[in-house]
């Protein structure tokens, strides 16, 4: 089976430097990959990757078993990456969330913006018309959460997505991705430091150590 995402003899290399070096990865629909490591062990590497946002210098990323560009492609709707600190568009809360659907051309828009609302602990009467500068971080976060999971994608990528947060911020940011993974089928990828959280919610862990797989944490 080719799984969601494969990785074969992938290595990222900036300025001359292999900062990414990974034999083979496998990734099944439905399953949550913990990635730990220190700053600047390429985890962030790797999700960009998996993302499809850049191309390995070396070897081949496939998704459902096919190669995928980095140039604009059916798949990328259907994978998604949430960084540290995400970018809002200068809108409303309703537009950002919605921005995806309407790119898409799906119907009953308000409705599935309220629901993703809802699920990552924002009112829709209250956030829905708020502007991006009367968000706090960790609202800007759960927004930033909404605008994907709204277009239930396949897999969701995490870069430490509750770092910095407030307790009930990063709780609604973890519950709602389990969610996703839960009643969509979602595969999830999540790097962070919080190894106890990771371990007890993926069903594999790995240590990112200089660009390298180290080794899988039980």
């Amino acid at each position: 089976m080719s799984g969601l995402i494969r990785l074969e003899g992938v290595r990222q290399i900036y300025s001359g430097r292999t900062v990414l070096d990974i034999d083979h990865m496998k990734i099944e629909p439905g399953e949550i990959i913990g990635l730990t490591g220190p700053n600047g062990a390429g985890k962030s590497v790797l999700l960009r990757l998996l993302a499809f946002l850049e191309a390995p210098a070396h070897g081949t990323v496939l998704f459902r078993g096919k190669p995928v560009p980095v140039t604009p492609n059916p798949v990328h709707r259907q994978v998604t990456l949430m960084v540290q600190e995400p970018y809002l568009l200068k809108r409303s809360v309703f537009a950002n969330v919605a921005y995806g659907l309407r790119v898409r051309g799906d119907s009953d828009i308000p409705d599935k913006v309220h629901d993703a609302l809802l699920k990552v602990g924002l009112p829709p009467e209250i956030f829905a018309g708020r502007h991006w500068f009367e968000l706090s971080g960790g609202e800007t976060q759960r927004v930033a959460l909404a605008a994907r999971l709204v277009l239930k994608p396949k897999m969701l990528l995490m870069d430490e997505p509750t770092a910095s947060l407030d307790r009930d911020s990063a709780n609604l940011i973890s519950q709602a991705a389990l969610d996703a993974r839960n009643n969509d089928g979602t595969s999830l990828v999540i790097a962070s430091h919080d190894i106890p959280w990771l371990n007890a919610i993926s069903t594999r862990t790995f240590h990112v150590e200089r660009g390298k797989m180290a080794n899988t944490i039980s």
